[in-house]
Parts: structure tokens; sequence; C-alpha cells
């Protein structure tokens, strides 16, 4: 130790310097840290759903959980299986032990679930696999109100997701509280009687409209291009003008018979700010983000967009921020900086008051430097 000691001592300037660059990598790791209030944590648990709309729960466990259940009780590592059936649905948790493969073991339920499809009613919607990731809960919640209409308050949200989704801390900016826009047909029966149009004719017209229809490629003797017919609709008018029937030298279009108006999807719940209708984006992070740097840069991307709206906009629609779970990190972390201030003063109190100011000094610097590295 003496020896080591005198080493030091001889070349001073050396071990000064590599000092000044530890403590440096320490506080620039330090600054750079990720905060977080949950880390991500692999929870061993697996949720297959298969929705089939119409279905009740008994025969959903018969026709759905029962061969779900045939084909994954053989999987490693399983642990536990729940089936759960309601209307409409049914689905099965798969609990493993704690020292599951993730990888291999969701290889194992895509093939096992490929299997179990095949017997499967007909009208069975496609499977899903979804796993439970603590890092995809949302970390803010932007709220839109006011007594604006339904289509703007929307279109406002949407201009706010892509801004908020293009910024490289967010994983996600989920829209909740909304309904889905549709066109609607308001069929006149006496103008279908006058035009000699069936409903029949009505549905055909629809069913074999808005696809595109591969018609194969043309080839010559330098290259290959495929040939498409486009008939997908891009506008309401588009749906409108549709031909129905030829009557004598007209053409009966879907106007004549219908009325076509923009309107929206009945409503399967609602959300409300301090009473208000709303609509909500759920802000999620990605996978090793700092939560605090994420939630100050949706707030900036947020107060930007409001600024560039109208006046009146502004005045007319609330954009409120809740569930922020930068705020007990950031008290988190401020406490953990506090306890180790108060650590190095009452340790240099003890050392100053039993072998003087130099060692004080030298103890009190070497506590917060021992984390840095």
């Amino acid at each position: 130790m003496t020896g080591l000691v005198t080493w030091c001592t001889e070349r001073a300037r050396m071990v000064f310097a590599f000092i000044v660059i530890t403590v440096s990598i320490g506080l620039f790791s330090y600054v750079n840290l990720p905060r977080e209030g949950a880390p991500n944590i692999d929870v061993p648990v697996i949720y297959v759903s298969v929705p089939l709309p119409g279905i009740s729960a008994v025969d959903s466990e018969r026709l759905l959980i029962k061969p779900l259940e045939t084909y994954m009780r053989g999987l490693d590592s399983l642990k536990q299986m729940t089936g759960i059936a309601s209307l409409g649905h049914g689905g099965l948790l798969l609990e493993f032990e704690q020292d599951w493969d993730k990888d291999a073991l969701l290889r194992d339920v895509r093939d096992e679930l490929d299997e179990a499809k095949a017997e499967f009613p007909l009208d069975a919607e496609e499977p899903t696999i979804n796993e439970i990731n603590l890092s995809q809960f949302p970390v803010l919640v932007v709220s839109l109100s006011g007594e604006v209409p339904e289509r703007t308050l929307l279109r406002l949200a949407k201009d706010l997701q892509r801004d908020i989704e293009a910024d490289v801390h967010v994983l996600e900016a989920e829209l909740t509280g909304h309904r889905e826009e549709m066109l609607e047909l308001v069929i006149d029966p006496l103008k279908m009687e006058s035009y000699d149009v069936t409903a029949p004719e009505l549905l055909s017209v629809l069913d074999r409209n808005n696809q595109l229809v591969a018609a194969g490629s043309v080839e010559n003797a330098s290259a290959s291009f495929s040939v498409s017919v486009p008939g997908s609709f891009e506008r309401a008018v588009d749906v409108c003008n549709l031909p129905v029937k030829v009557n004598g030298d007209r053409v009966v279009r879907l106007c004549d018979v219908a009325d076509g108006r923009r309107t929206f999807m009945d409503a399967t719940g609602e959300a409300r700010y301090n009473g208000q209708k709303s609509i909500s984006l759920q802000i999620s992070k990605r996978n090793g983000e700092n939560i605090i740097e994420t939630v100050t840069a949706v707030r900036t991307i947020v107060d930007d967009a409001t600024a560039a709206w109208p006046e009146p906009l502004q005045n007319a629609v609330s954009v409120n921020l809740s569930m922020d779970e930068s705020v007990p990190v950031t008290g988190m972390v401020r406490q953990l900086e506090g306890a180790v201030a108060t650590a190095v003063l009452l340790v240099m109190i003890v050392v100053l008051a039993t072998l003087g100011f130099r060692s004080a000094l030298l103890v009190g610097m070497a506590i917060p430097c021992s984390f840095l590295p």
C-alpha cells in the first residue's frame, strides 16, 4: 500500500488527470441515465385472443378455447393456462416459469396457434398474440375538449398525434375517445320504385366496387410491368356517382336513389375531461428513453402546436395534460440526490470533528465520486 501511495505521489499530474476524466465520464453518464418509474420487465405471460362476433360464452368455450388448450398444453415452461370465454370472444392466458425463453416460446405459440386455427369456425377472425410490456403504458395523456364540432376536434387531435409520434422519444400516441368517420347512405324507397331499382342491385353495386383489381402483367424484351385497375373510393362523390342501372337513355346513379352524408359510427364509449366531451392522446415512450425528457419534448410539441392555432380556436379548445408519470420520477430523483447530499454533509461533519478539515474534504468528495463511475 505504501508503494502504491508513493507511486501515485510521484505521478500526481497523471493521477489528477485520470480522476478528472473518470469524474467527467461519470457526470455524463448520470445526466444521460434513463429515469424510469417502472422499468421494463419481461412478464412471463402471453395472451391469445380469438374474436368471433355473435358467439355466446358457452359456444366460445367449446369452439375456441378447447382447441387452444389442446394445442397449447405441450408448450415448454408452461406453468398455468386460463381460458376466458365471453360474448363474441375467446381467449387463453398462458403463464410461464420465470426462466422462460421469450423469443422461442413466441415462435412455439404461433406454430401451435396456426394448427389450432384449422378447428375454429369459419367466421372466426384472425387471432392475435399479445405480450405484457410495461414500457407501453402511457406516461402522459393529452386531452382536447371544448364546445366545437366533433370533426374539428378529431382533426386537431390527429394533427397533434402526427407531430408527437414524429419525436424520437415517443413510441406511440394512441387516439382514444373518438368515433370513426363513415359515409352513410339514406335510401329513398319512393325513388327506388320510380327508377325500378331493387335493394339487391344496390348491394351488388357496392360489393363489386371499392376494389383494386390485379389485371396481370405486360412483358416485353426489356422489362415487365404489373397492370391493375384502380377502383378504390377516394371521395364521397365517388360513391354517389356509382352507376346502378341503365333506364332507357338515362344512367341511374346511386345519388339518384340515396342521399350520402359523412357521419360517425355509433359510440361504444365516451371520454370526458372536467365534464366536457374530449378526445385524448395516450403517449407511450420508447424502451430505454428518459421519461422526463420524453414528457418535456411532448409538452414542447403541444405548446408549439396550440400556439399556431387561430385565436378563436385557442379560446374554444382546451388542451390539458394529465397522468404525468414524470412527476413521481422527478420526485424520486430529487430524493436520491438529497439523500446523497445529506450523507456527505453528515460524514464531513463527523470527520471534521475528529480528523480535521482536509480529511473531511477528501471523504466528502470521495462519497459522490464513488457513485459516478
